[in-house]
């Protein structure tokens, strides 16, 4: 049988016409998917610039209906519904993403990081551990440490800090952390001590010491534990280098200091009489007057001292201090009128007598080496507000 060519003349223009109704037909789709989408997105951006986050929420859903790959308008949106407290939308939004295997790996550490975020906030703090953990080694790393040493700070895990803290002082990036990692041995050092353990808690501390040589909590710390042991010499020696190193944090051990140098007697306790008037002179605090009080208890020699001092440095508590001095001195403790007049200084100057958080103004009336408020370290001053 012969083929006609004629039917092969006839064939190709109708196929030629069918192929080019074809790429018609997917030119248009493509055109208005590329249009849709974007003024989808647009306006999802609009409304977010004019803070109406319910229907920019509305927005990018649509968006993302129209082109399910797009990652980008996933991520705004996971943010979205973080930042709205909706997360448990938030996380399905970032699993979405971690599911999709085509997903490039920067993108993928991406929504890891976004997962890491909503179970932050959702206070998932196990979760959010695993999810910082597995951003180690990617670009967020650095945060991915930081964020790991916030959570084992809040869940008092302070080995785990430790090792976090010092993986942080290696990279060189982010400062030095030789400071946090006293803090975070003298804790442990505390926690011993809690247990009984003496032995681990002097461990801890001399781990403090190395990590931070200058630091003032492991010295504060290191006498506080000799004077409770009895050891009233080691305690002046490890509180005499805090009176080097640091003056005005002596002030918060001052009056034990005094009791010290007290049970100790003799040559030591008018020696330490002289180094407590001599860091008066450049640390001037009430602190310091009731520490020379316990070696100096004649009560017309205390008198002078805090009368010199409201005269120098007047504030409410040298007044209530100086009015208590002489109504003990003259015996009139019993005066109604008196007892009135010293409530109510009492009154008035306790908010004077406590310490501020200088990152946030939290106040307290004991002196906290870790604020409670903002969790910074090293935050308080070591003076009292009526001394700063």
């Amino acid at each position: 049988m012969d083929f006609d060519f004629q039917w092969l003349l006839l064939g190709l223009p109708v196929a030629f016409a069918f192929g080019w109704l074809a790429s018609r037909l997917d030119l248009r789709q493509w055109t208005r998917e590329q249009r849709e989408t974007p003024a989808a997105y647009f306006k999802g951006l609009n409304l977010l610039l004019n803070e109406q986050q319910d229907k920019a929420i509305d927005a990018f859903i649509e968006a993302v209906q129209h082109d399910p790959n797009t990652a980008d308008l996933h991520f705004a949106l996971g943010n979205l519904f973080r930042r709205r407290g909706e997360y448990e939308r938030a996380v399905r939004v970032h699993l979405h993403l971690l599911n999709r295997a085509d997903l490039p790996a920067a993108e993928r550490d991406r929504a890891q990081h976004g997962l890491a975020q909503d179970y932050m906030k959702a206070g998932l703090f196990d979760r959010a551990e695993e999810a910082w953990k597995a951003l180690e080694g990617s670009a967020f790393d650095t945060e991915a440490r930081l964020a790991l040493l916030t959570l084992h700070e809040r869940s008092r895990d302070w080995r785990a800090a430790v090792d976090d803290a010092a993986r942080l002082d290696r990279s060189s990036s982010t400062g030095s952390y030789a400071s946090r990692i006293a803090h975070y041995w003298c804790e442990i050092a505390l926690e011993a001590d809690a247990k009984g353990q003496s032995a681990d808690s002097a461990d801890a501390l001399r781990k403090a010491r190395e990590a931070a040589p200058q630091a003032a909590r492991p010295l504060v710390i290191a006498g506080q534990r000799a004077r409770a042991a009895g050891n009233h010499e080691q305690a002046l020696e490890c509180w005499r280098l805090l009176l080097t190193s640091h003056p005005n944090a002596f002030a918060l051990v001052a009056r034990e200091h005094a009791a010290s140098a007290l049970a100790v007697g003799g040559a030591v306790q008018e020696q330490v009489l002289e180094e407590l008037h001599a860091l008066y002179q450049r640390v001037p605090s009430l602190d310091l007057l009731a520490a020379t009080a316990v070696l100096e208890p004649e009560l017309q020699a205390q008198r002078n001292n805090v009368a010199e001092h409201l005269r120098a440095h007047p504030s409410l508590s040298a007044a209530r201090e100086l009015l208590r001095l002489r109504v003990a001195q003259r015996g009139a403790a019993d005066d109604p009128e008196v007892q009135n007049i010293e409530a109510a200084i009492a009154r008035a100057s306790k908010p004077l007598q406590r310490f501020r958080c200088a990152a946030c103004g939290f106040e307290a009336e004991h002196y906290f080496w870790q604020c409670p408020g903002c969790l910074n370290w090293d935050s308080y001053p070591t003076q009292r507000l009526e001394d700063l």
